[in-house]
């Protein structure tokens, strides 16, 4: 988990957001490998609102635990809006959760290239209200831990925006 006092105040308060809406998420992460739900998980009375989460970091997981379609993944890459908005979709339609956020990027050190550098992140939010969003940050290369860190606060602020949806 990550050890960063502004983030779990800021997860402490979604949480308390989310308890008090009624309303339920789900992760699907890749680059930050389980790290926003960890989070979440920190705060007392979570299991009210994060119904699942899912760590689908190999390309494999993505289509055996979310449904994201391998040929998707071929043609755009792991790394790409398209299977960004996929893993959310896919987490969503495999929960009971009201909204789902989904992570997949390139961290580093290595596995970058011209087209898609170390630090580049794509996010998916669903909701089954129907309100779809994309999200690209290319953070550089900040290094693993910071990338990852700036990841989880924008996963959050997803979640946050979703609210006043």
């Amino acid at each position: 988990m990550i050890d960063d006092t502004e983030l779990l105040q800021r997860a402490e308060a979604l949480v308390a957001a989310y308890a008090k809406a009624g309303r339920t998420l789900v992760t699907a992460e890749s680059c930050t490998g389980g790290l926003v739900a960890g989070l979440l998980t920190a705060v007392p009375g979570s299991s009210a609102v994060l119904e699942r989460g899912y760590v689908t970091y190999s390309n494999e997981a993505k289509v055996e635990a979310i449904g994201v379609p391998m040929d998707l993944i071929r043609r755009h890459g792991a790394v790409s809006e398209d299977v960004a908005r996929a893993m959310a979709s896919g987490a969503l339609a495999a929960s009971r959760a009201a909204v789902a956020v989904a992570i997949t990027g390139i961290a580093g050190p290595g596995g970058g290239s011209a087209d898609k550098p170390v630090g580049l992140v794509h996010f998916g939010l669903a909701q089954r209200e129907g309100g779809r969003r994309h999200l690209e940050r290319r953070y550089g290369d900040l290094g693993r831990g910071e990338i990852r860190r700036a990841a989880v606060a924008d996963a959050l602020g997803l979640f946050e925006g979703a609210l006043a949806d």
